[in-house]
């Protein structure tokens, strides 16, 4: 079990750490990355994976629900802690809803489980994503235009590939293996972009912070644990939503924070020092899923 924790966490933290030390020593433009990985190489493995015929999607709908309980069940279990500390809602609990399921989410569960988790990863992917960006979004400010959801290229994708999928069009095999081998540079480069991020670490707010790295993973398992119970899902969806409801705040809420003028430099800390903390979190989830035998 021990073999298998380090299998799946010593490449993110050699690839995270070759982003800090590259990071340290240069000045990449990790926004202009950030952008590209966005815009184009994530909606290519999103289209690809959904679109092909042998990733049946409709195995994974329990799933996407049980992620959907744990977003928006995150917020609204926090919330009383949220008041009682008087925490600034729109700041605390969009971090505490929204996790790192494309930069750390997506690359653990490969890692972890194999090309086999890759549809569980997008689909958990895709429903934060989307309720990042209608629920999200509105949490911030409530004239936000639904419309805006349409224009991600993510969401374009999405819609593209399920089109394809259920409508039983086989694409050729030469452009699915294009789409994978172009989507597939996101994984990396996701990991990489943390680990240029993690520089950016300020730890004025680390109380804040350290509240954060407890409060999110445990929120995520505390509801992960009733969907798991109620929705008879397969061994290998199980370990999926495990990982899923333990990851830490999503980098993405930073870059919200600083558009919207939502304390940035507090959200800084909620998702950087909650990263940091998911050095200690994820082998410890990941050490009980390989001890449950799910996969």
């Amino acid at each position: 079990m021990i073999a298998q924790i380090l299998s799946t966490m010593l490449p993110v933290f050699l690839i995270t750490g070759c982003g800090s030390l590259y990071g340290r020593y240069r000045t990449p433009d990790i926004q202009g990355l950030n952008t590209l990985n966005m815009e184009l190489f994530v909606p290519m493995l999103v289209f690809a994976v959904l679109a092909d015929q042998q990733a049946p999607l409709q195995e994974y709908a329990r799933l996407a629900l049980a992620a959907t309980v744990v977003v928006l069940g995150s917020g609204l279990l926090l919330w009383p802690l949220a008041k009682v500390l008087k925490l600034n809602m729109k700041t605390f609990l969009p971090p505490m809803m929204f996790n790192n399921s494309g930069n750390m989410g997506i690359p653990l569960l490969v890692l972890a489980f194999g090309d086999a988790a890759l549809p569980a990863a997008i689909v958990l992917f895709i429903v934060e994503m989307l309720l990042h960006f209608s629920i999200g979004l509105y949490m911030l400010d409530p004239h936000t235009p639904i419309w805006r959801l349409l224009r991600l290229p993510i969401v374009i994708a999405s819609i593209a590939g399920l089109a394809v999928n259920l409508s039983g069009v086989e694409l050729p095999q030469w452009m699915l293996e294009a789409l994978n081998m172009l989507g597939g540079v996101c994984i990396p480069l996701m990991l990489f972009a943390l680990g240029v991020r993690m520089l950016d670490v300020d730890f004025s707010d680390w109380k804040l912070g350290l509240l954060g790295a407890i409060a999110c993973p445990a929120s995520g398992l505390l509801l992960a644990w009733p969907m798991i119970a109620l929705l008879d899902l397969p061994g290998l969806q199980i370990a999926a939503l495990w990982v899923f409801a333990a990851l830490p705040p999503a980098v993405l809420n930073y870059i919200v924070a600083e558009q919207y003028r939502q304390e940035p430099h507090k959200v800084a800390s909620l998702v950087l020092i909650g990263n940091m903390g998911s050095l200690v979190v994820m082998p410890l989830v990941l050490g009980l899923v390989f001890a449950a035998g799910y996969v």
